[in-house]
């Protein structure tokens, strides 16, 4: 008989064999997924068709996921005042918390220096190999980006995935339905059952995260080669290191004042570190993570509108990224700039990094569109960091996800609506996202 543990005076469910936990069997496929595209490079890049299913399969489901969670959580709110509270402190988060990243970025990248001594000729450089990213990042300017928040239609919105559209869809629908009274009650609860067969769905589809992560893996390795690191291993271990440094002096402050331990929360959401590991981003995510901040005691509202927002405009990651990548662009091409110069960057950063999404690549592109604002770096110097980006995607979309689950439940206890007790609970116990919640009188 599987053994099972008393936790209060309730019997949890019995502990299930260590070879059908998800996280287990995502590090397996990771660890596969390597040894395939290393000793078998062909058959590895073959394999990318297994990580893009999975992460098709997944963005799928985005839109009504983030439709379903910001409506309920608006139109229960009822008082719209409380609604503004809650989206001026959100903000006002992510822009101190965005700023410390853009700024931490580039002092580690001032004191490390990790492009000196590299003495790239920018004319050498082919520049049609960064086109595509620049072309990208000229269409993202601040007027298009705001009008591109816009959608045509209203279900156009879910037809193109753009997240930034599902959330303005979403917020005027909350808007209209907490003005309806009994009627807007009984919506709200048919759109919260509605999010329950959503989440079912979502599910059975992150069983297959192990099969996604494995075929992702092995075509990065194959494709690009672990070789491909070693020419810019000091850029690669300065982002890692400095983006942990964020996350335990920074995130790990945040967490303290809140009343919580940065370490217990990232072994809460392993699960989903480890699937953003194998698929290189957060947005693979989103589902999972609205489901286990609401598990930790964060009130369904505050969760509807922390996470959903935090995908486009609390991207820690990408912020370090950002301006470390830029100083590192500059020292690797000899090229001078002064205080008053990088403070600019550091300006710029602060709103070309509101463009960016929980998607692969977005930091590249964002990181174009701050390099033509700039015109002291040459723009075709970003061509350096091709072969790496792959692999500093995935420490971007770990940060990224643990600063928005931070920064939900910091929110929830500013609003007097995160349930302590539970949250303390819920993180000395973790249950992954496909197990029974319930438990049973001992």
């Amino acid at each position: 008989m599987a053994e099972a543990t008393v936790i209060h005076g309730t019997r949890a469910a019995p502990r299930k064999p260590w070879y059908t936990v998800l996280y287990i069997q995502v590090l397996i496929a990771i660890a596969l997924g390597v040894a395939v595209g290393h000793f078998y490079p062909q058959t590895g890049s073959a394999l990318k068709p297994l990580g893009d299913a999975f992460i098709n399969l997944i963005k799928m489901m985005i839109a009504p996921v983030i439709f379903c969670t910001v409506v309920h959580g608006i139109s229960s709110m009822g008082d719209l005042k409380k609604i503004g509270r809650v989206g001026i402190k959100t903000l006002f988060y992510f822009e101190a918390v965005s700023t410390l990243a853009l700024g931490i970025g580039l002092l580690m990248g001032e004191v490390l220096q990790p492009g000196a001594g590299f003495n790239i000729d920018p004319a050498s450089l082919d520049p049609k190999a960064v086109a595509s990213y620049v072309s990208r990042a000229a269409q993202e300017g601040v007027t298009n980006h705001l009008m591109n928040i816009i959608p045509n239609t209203f279900v156009g919105a879910f037809a193109g995935g753009d997240l930034l559209q599902v959330l303005l869809v979403s917020i005027l629908t909350g808007f209209a339905i907490s003005r309806m009274g009994k009627l807007g009650e009984q919506v709200a609860h048919a759109i919260d059952a509605m999010a329950k067969i959503f989440f079912g769905v979502i599910g059975i589809i992150v069983r297959a995260a192990p099969v996604g992560a494995f075929g992702a893996m092995a075509f990065t390795v194959g494709a690009f080669g672990v070789g491909s690191l070693w020419k810019l291993i000091e850029l690669v271990l300065v982002f890692y290191a400095t983006s942990i440094l964020f996350i335990v002096v920074v995130l790990g402050t945040i967490a303290r004042a809140a009343g919580f331990s940065i370490f217990r929360f990232i072994a809460y959401i392993k699960d989903e570190l480890l699937i953003v590991v194998g698929t290189s981003s957060s947005e693979t995510v989103l589902p999972q993570m609205i489901q286990k901040m609401q598990r930790l005691g964060a009130s369904k509202s505050v969760v509807g509108l922390v996470i959903p927002t935090g995908y486009s405009f609390n991207l820690d990651g990408t912020n370090i990224y950002m301006t470390l990548a830029t100083l590192f662009l500059a020292q690797a091409t000899n090229t001078p700039l002064t205080l008053g110069q990088e403070l600019g960057i550091l300006a710029i950063a602060m709103i070309t990094s509101k463009g960016a999404s929980g998607v692969t690549g977005a930091g590249f592109v964002t990181l174009a569109a701050t390099l033509a604002i700039v015109p002291d770096i040459p723009i075709q110097s970003l061509a350096i960091l091709l072969g790496i980006d792959k692999f500093m995607s995935e420490c971007r979309a770990l940060t990224n996800l643990v600063g928005n689950g931070v920064a939900t439940v910091v929110i929830s206890r500013w609003e007097g609506e995160l349930d302590a007790q539970k949250l303390h609970e819920t993180m000395a116990h973790p249950m992954t996202i496909g197990e029974e919640m319930e438990t049973k009188p001992a």
